[in-house]
């Protein structure tokens, strides 16, 4: 949108510049200017000046300058278009329009954000409601004070699918409205529109600007639900889908407060989904954000560094710490890696193995949140153990195949200064590592079981037998199914838990054949068998067996897979003989 020259003179004009600085800066009058510490750089001695007759700020000791428009962008970090529109609210002004569609697009955005507004309210009353107590006390009795259900506007969509197009009808608002705004869904075979959302805790998104944008609503346990007809089992989290105001890959919850906690000289927290921001910000963390239900973007990434004022942008990344936590951090380093440049990364922490903030700020307190984000690693180092965590690398190939792999990724990196860098640090720590072999080879030790030792210390499960191995290989990979299903099928799994757990996994795969391993342990996971998962799917049985990584080569699975079926075939058929 291209903004008039005469509208922003108009814009400065009304505001007075001292005024506004002074809201955000202490300021004194120093004869016809005022002067105070720079909230750019740190600084003891006020070099920071604003002059009202000119109009601009200037920094005496980091050269900042500009006027209204631009220190409300640098200091609250907007773009140019929301500095404006935020100026022009306050000044009381309209903001121009380039042509008539921008007009009409305007008029329809401004009601839908009115309408989400209104259905927000209408939710928070719902949570409230005698009829709807259950819901309420189960999110209170998760930790969640009444405070912070007010603060986080958190609401409940009832089970009556047509309750919110009723209330909303009443307020002038239409279908068309509530259909584009994501609230209703369109009814099929001629049927009435319904709503997208029932049964569930209720979740806004607001946009940087604190504007509802969207929803996301966690279902009740389903002792909780009212019951179904059929077999349809209601997906745990669910977000609004993409609108005219709405791009799931660019916002992240939490994103008004957190921007205000960057000012303040906070660390940005991403963690997975809205309790566990609400957990974090109970702790103190008030930058904690969350993506909407996907793994972290290249557009949510870039945001996260836009929020940070300061010249070290490096937001902390926290994870699970189950081998899906450790694909969420590889997909995220994967889209880290072509983005780096001077002062833009990010940090790696990761929560104890069946625990996520929420759990453990709530069992454990803050203490033990504020444990797992000060243990943060940074991004070289969570790519060094990638590379190494349970591998051995005792001979010439394999410390070439290393060297290769880590000059691969160094060369993703288009910044040459920082690219140059990353191949220096994980250069030594190749150096150190090797030299620490030659180091026991030389004192005699056995130099063919040498490992780089993990450094991600992760909580060992409680079994790790060969045929667990052999069902977190088929997790990871069900595309192998069709080659072991026999096996699989006669597969002995002593442990009663796991064995359910293996014949749950063959009927899913049995009926979804053509479905993703992230399906396949999602569903396992509503079923009922997310802490098994967590324990087969450990970092501590893909140390004992590589071929079982989500990463490993097929064929190797495979070979694996059936070198080891055939052991335990012939290790079961020797008991037998010798009983």
């Amino acid at each position: 949108m291209t903004i008039p020259t005469r509208f922003k003179e108009e814009l400065r004009n009304r505001l007075t510049l001292s005024e506004l600085v002074g809201r955000k800066v202490r300021l004194a009058r120093a004869g016809r200017e005022f002067k105070g510490c720079c909230p750019f750089h740190n600084e003891k001695t006020p070099s920071f000046y604003v002059n009202d007759d000119k109009q601009f700020y200037h920094c005496f000791g980091c050269g900042a300058h500009g006027d209204v428009i631009g220190f409300s962008m640098q200091h609250d970090n907007l773009s140019f278009i929301e500095a404006i529109e935020t100026l022009a609210s306050e000044a009381g002004l309209e903001v121009p329009k380039a042509s008539p569609q921008e007009i009409k697009r305007a008029k329809e955005e401004k009601s839908l954000y009115s309408l989400l507004e209104d259905a927000t309210r209408w939710m928070e009353a719902q949570l409230r409601d005698p009829s709807n107590q259950q819901a309420y006390r189960y999110i209170t009795e998760r930790g969640n004070s009444e405070e912070q259900l007010n603060s986080f506007r958190v609401g409940y969509a009832p089970h009556d699918g047509q309750a919110i197009r009723k209330a909303l009808t009443a307020m002038d608002y239409t279908d068309s409205q509530m259909i584009e705004a994501g609230v209703l869904r369109t009814g099929k075979a001629g049927r009435e529109p319904y709503a997208f959302f029932r049964e569930r805790i209720m979740f806004p998104v607001q946009d940087i600007r604190g504007r509802v944008v969207a929803f996301g609503g966690r279902t009740l346990p389903d002792h909780l639900l009212i019951p179904n007809m059929g077999d349809y089992v209601p997906a745990k989290y669910m977000n609004s889908s993409d609108t005219t105001l709405f791009d799931k890959g660019r916002i992240l919850y939490g994103m008004p407060r957190a921007r205000q906690a960057a000012i303040d000289g906070q660390p940005l927290v991403v963690v997975e989904g809205y309790v566990d921001v609400m957990a974090c910000i109970k702790a103190g963390y008030h930058g904690a954000m969350a993506p909407m239900g996907t793994a972290l973007t290249e557009d949510q990434i870039a945001v996260l560094w836009r929020m940070i004022p300061d010249d070290n942008k490096t937001p902390i990344l926290c994870f699970d710490g189950d081998s899906a936590g450790q694909r969420a951090a590889s997909r995220a380093a994967e889209r880290l890696i072509p983005m780096l440049k001077a002062g833009h990364s990010a940090a790696f922490a990761f929560l104890p193995e069946g625990q996520d903030p929420d759990s453990l700020v709530n069992s454990q307190g803050k203490k033990a949140l504020e444990a797992v984000l000060s243990a943060a690693i940074p991004l070289v180092d969570f790519l060094w153990q990638s590379y190494t965590a349970g591998q051995s690398f005792n001979t010439p190939e394999s410390r070439a195949g290393l060297s290769k792999k880590i000059e691969e990724e160094v060369n993703r990196i288009p910044d040459r200064d920082v690219q140059h860098y990353y191949r220096q640090a994980l250069r030594d720590k190749i150096r150190q590592s090797f030299n620490t072999y030659e180091k026991k080879w030389n004192k005699g030790g056995s130099s063919n079981k040498s490992q780089l030792k993990p450094s991600l210390s992760l909580k060992k499960p409680a079994f790790i037998g060969e045929e667990v191995k052999l069902l977190a290989a088929m997790i990871n990979h069900p595309s192998i199914f069709d080659q072991f299903e026999e096996e699989i099928g006669l597969l002995v799994v002593n442990n009663t838990r796991i064995d359910a757990l293996r014949q749950e996994m063959i009927a899913i795969i049995s009926e979804n054949p053509e479905k993703s391993s992230d399906f396949l342990q999602n569903t396992l996971s509503e079923r009922g068998y997310d802490s098994e998962l967590r324990g087969v799917l450990s970092q501590s049985l893909y140390e004992l067996a590589r071929f079982a990584r989500p990463n490993a080569d097929v064929d190797e699975v495979c070979e694996s897979w059936r070198g080891i079926y055939t052991a335990l075939c012939e290790r079961s058929a020797a008991n037998v003989n010798r009983n």
